[in-house]
Protein backbone atom coordinates (compact mmCIF):
# COMPACT_ATOMS: atom_id res chain seq x y z
CA UNK A 1 0.00 0.00 0.00
CA UNK A 2 1.17 3.11 -1.11
CA UNK A 3 1.99 6.17 1.38
CA UNK A 4 -0.83 7.22 3.65
CA UNK A 5 0.12 10.85 2.78
CA UNK A 6 -1.22 10.22 -0.58
CA UNK A 7 -4.76 9.19 -0.09
CA UNK A 8 -5.51 11.69 2.44
CA UNK A 9 -4.67 13.97 -0.68
CA UNK A 10 -7.01 12.25 -2.36
CA UNK A 11 -10.07 11.01 -0.19
CA UNK A 12 -11.47 14.40 0.17
CA UNK A 13 -12.08 14.88 -3.82
CA UNK A 14 -12.64 11.03 -4.41
CA UNK A 15 -13.72 8.78 -2.17
CA UNK A 16 -11.58 5.17 -3.11
CA UNK A 17 -12.45 2.08 -1.61
CA UNK A 18 -10.25 -0.45 -0.27
CA UNK A 19 -9.30 -2.57 -3.53
CA UNK A 20 -9.42 0.60 -5.88
CA UNK A 21 -6.27 2.13 -3.52
CA UNK A 22 -4.30 -1.57 -3.79
CA UNK A 23 -5.12 -1.02 -7.84
CA UNK A 24 -4.37 2.75 -7.49
CA UNK A 25 -0.90 1.45 -5.20
CA UNK A 26 0.19 -0.77 -8.01
CA UNK A 27 0.79 2.46 -10.54
CA UNK A 28 3.10 4.26 -8.78
CA UNK A 29 6.86 4.31 -7.76
CA UNK A 30 9.21 5.61 -4.83
CA UNK A 31 11.57 8.02 -6.10
CA UNK A 32 13.96 9.72 -3.57
CA UNK A 33 16.04 12.85 -4.69
CA UNK A 34 19.07 14.20 -2.92
CA UNK A 35 19.35 17.80 -2.65
CA UNK A 36 19.50 19.35 -5.82
CA UNK A 37 19.10 16.53 -7.68
CA UNK A 38 16.16 16.77 -10.50
CA UNK A 39 13.21 15.31 -11.07
CA UNK A 40 12.47 16.90 -14.34
CA UNK A 41 15.39 19.19 -17.04
CA UNK A 42 14.64 21.70 -19.49
CA UNK A 43 14.37 20.10 -22.78
CA UNK A 44 13.58 16.86 -21.65
CA UNK A 45 9.92 15.20 -22.16
CA UNK A 46 7.43 15.11 -18.81
CA UNK A 47 5.97 12.00 -18.71
CA UNK A 48 5.19 11.42 -15.15
CA UNK A 49 3.66 12.97 -12.03
CA UNK A 50 4.83 12.88 -9.03
CA UNK A 51 3.29 13.61 -5.44
CA UNK A 52 5.63 15.15 -2.80
CA UNK A 53 5.91 13.36 0.57
CA UNK A 54 8.82 14.56 2.11
CA UNK A 55 10.73 17.66 0.79
CA UNK A 56 10.32 20.88 -0.87
CA UNK A 57 10.56 21.37 -4.74
CA UNK A 58 11.39 24.45 -7.03
CA UNK A 59 10.76 25.38 -10.16
CA UNK A 60 12.93 27.17 -12.08
CA UNK A 61 14.25 28.37 -15.16
CA UNK A 62 17.91 29.04 -15.93
CA UNK A 63 18.59 32.46 -17.61
CA UNK A 64 21.27 33.18 -20.16
CA UNK A 65 23.12 35.32 -17.40
CA UNK A 66 23.45 31.74 -15.56
CA UNK A 67 20.68 32.84 -12.59
CA UNK A 68 17.88 30.80 -11.57
CA UNK A 69 14.22 32.29 -12.06
CA UNK A 70 12.25 30.53 -9.90
CA UNK A 71 8.70 30.25 -10.90
CA UNK A 72 6.92 27.93 -8.25
CA UNK A 73 7.41 25.39 -5.43
CA UNK A 74 6.29 21.84 -4.19
CA UNK A 75 5.59 21.15 -0.88
CA UNK A 76 4.76 17.90 1.35
CA UNK A 77 1.27 17.06 -0.14
CA UNK A 78 1.68 18.98 -3.77
CA UNK A 79 1.93 17.47 -7.05
CA UNK A 80 4.53 17.70 -9.17
CA UNK A 81 4.98 17.79 -12.85
CA UNK A 82 5.15 20.04 -16.14
CA UNK A 83 1.54 19.90 -17.18
CA UNK A 84 2.51 21.85 -20.65
CA UNK A 85 5.23 19.61 -21.32
CA UNK A 86 3.24 16.43 -20.07
CA UNK A 87 -0.33 17.05 -21.86
CA UNK A 88 1.31 18.80 -25.04
CA UNK A 89 4.55 15.84 -25.53
CA UNK A 90 7.02 19.19 -26.27
CA UNK A 91 10.39 19.58 -24.46
CA UNK A 92 10.13 21.20 -20.97
CA UNK A 93 10.83 24.39 -20.63
CA UNK A 94 11.72 24.57 -17.01
CA UNK A 95 13.60 22.29 -14.44
CA UNK A 96 12.37 21.13 -11.38
CA UNK A 97 14.70 19.91 -8.47
CA UNK A 98 14.85 19.31 -4.84
CA UNK A 99 15.76 21.49 -2.46
CA UNK A 100 16.19 18.91 0.56
CA UNK A 101 16.19 15.65 0.50
CA UNK A 102 12.81 14.38 -1.27
CA UNK A 103 10.65 11.53 -1.44
CA UNK A 104 8.71 11.20 -4.28
CA UNK A 105 5.67 8.79 -5.64
CA UNK A 106 5.71 9.19 -9.28
CA UNK A 107 3.21 7.71 -11.85
CA UNK A 108 3.67 7.82 -15.67
CA UNK A 109 1.48 9.76 -17.65
CA UNK A 110 0.89 6.11 -19.62
CA UNK A 111 0.12 4.43 -16.42
CA UNK A 112 -2.10 7.91 -15.19
CA UNK A 113 -4.20 6.71 -18.27
CA UNK A 114 -4.67 3.20 -17.12
CA UNK A 115 -6.06 4.09 -14.15
CA UNK A 116 -8.09 6.72 -15.72
CA UNK A 117 -9.48 3.45 -17.17
CA UNK A 118 -9.51 1.16 -14.50
CA UNK A 119 -10.84 3.82 -11.99
CA UNK A 120 -13.31 6.39 -13.45
CA UNK A 121 -13.07 8.21 -10.54
CA UNK A 122 -9.36 8.81 -10.47
CA UNK A 123 -9.95 10.81 -13.87
CA UNK A 124 -12.25 13.25 -11.52
CA UNK A 125 -9.45 14.10 -9.37
CA UNK A 126 -6.87 14.56 -12.39
CA UNK A 127 -9.12 17.03 -13.38
CA UNK A 128 -9.78 18.51 -10.43
CA UNK A 129 -5.73 18.90 -10.28
CA UNK A 130 -5.24 20.87 -13.49
CA UNK A 131 -8.16 23.30 -12.97
CA UNK A 132 -6.39 24.03 -9.05
CA UNK A 133 -3.07 24.14 -11.17
CA UNK A 134 -4.58 26.36 -13.64
CA UNK A 135 -6.17 28.67 -10.83
CA UNK A 136 -3.06 28.88 -9.15
CA UNK A 137 -0.88 30.50 -12.57
CA UNK A 138 -3.61 32.72 -12.72
CA UNK A 139 -3.86 34.22 -9.16
CA UNK A 140 0.35 34.28 -9.50
CA UNK A 141 0.08 36.71 -12.13
CA UNK A 142 -2.40 38.36 -10.47
CA UNK A 143 -0.79 39.07 -7.90
CA UNK A 144 2.47 39.50 -9.35
CA UNK A 145 0.63 43.05 -11.24
CA UNK A 146 -1.07 43.98 -7.95
CA UNK A 147 0.44 43.65 -5.08
CA UNK A 148 3.18 45.51 -3.59
CA UNK A 149 6.83 42.83 -3.33
CA UNK A 150 5.90 43.40 0.36
CA UNK A 151 1.99 41.59 -0.25
CA UNK A 152 3.23 39.08 -2.18
CA UNK A 153 5.62 38.30 0.47
CA UNK A 154 3.24 38.32 3.08
CA UNK A 155 0.86 35.92 0.98
CA UNK A 156 3.50 33.17 0.45
CA UNK A 157 4.49 32.89 4.03
CA UNK A 158 0.84 33.04 5.25
CA UNK A 159 -0.25 30.67 2.54
CA UNK A 160 3.08 28.21 3.34
CA UNK A 161 4.79 29.28 7.13
CA UNK A 162 7.22 26.49 6.21
CA UNK A 163 9.27 28.41 3.36
CA UNK A 164 11.57 30.14 5.23
CA UNK A 165 12.87 27.12 7.11
CA UNK A 166 13.12 24.82 3.36
CA UNK A 167 13.73 27.26 0.77
CA UNK A 168 16.64 29.15 0.03
CA UNK A 169 15.79 32.93 0.18
CA UNK A 170 17.22 33.76 -3.48
CA UNK A 171 15.08 31.21 -4.37
CA UNK A 172 11.70 33.04 -2.67
CA UNK A 173 13.47 36.57 -4.07
CA UNK A 174 13.11 35.36 -7.43
CA UNK A 175 9.72 33.77 -6.91
CA UNK A 176 8.03 37.06 -5.76
CA UNK A 177 10.19 39.01 -8.26
CA UNK A 178 12.60 40.95 -6.34
CA UNK A 179 15.89 41.35 -5.46
CA UNK A 180 17.28 39.53 -2.56
CA UNK A 181 18.53 42.83 -0.83
CA UNK A 182 15.01 43.64 -1.17
CA UNK A 183 13.40 40.09 0.30
CA UNK A 184 16.14 41.01 3.33
CA UNK A 185 14.45 44.57 3.79
CA UNK A 186 10.88 43.18 3.98
CA UNK A 187 11.72 40.52 6.12
CA UNK A 188 13.14 43.08 8.41
CA UNK A 189 10.24 45.09 8.00
CA UNK A 190 8.03 42.34 9.40
CA UNK A 191 10.06 40.78 11.81
CA UNK A 192 8.31 40.65 15.20
CA UNK A 193 9.83 43.69 17.69
CA UNK A 194 9.86 46.48 14.80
Amino acid sequence: MLHPFLFQSVDPVVSLSESEKEILSGYFSSLVLAKNDHYLREGSFCRSVAFVCKGTLAYYKRLKSGDEATTDFAFAGDWATDNRSRLSNTPSLINIKALSTAELLVITQENLEKCYRLIPKTERQGRILIEQAFVRIAMQSIDLQTLSASQRYQKLVQEHPEIVQQVPLYHIASYLGIAPKSLSRIRREKSPGR
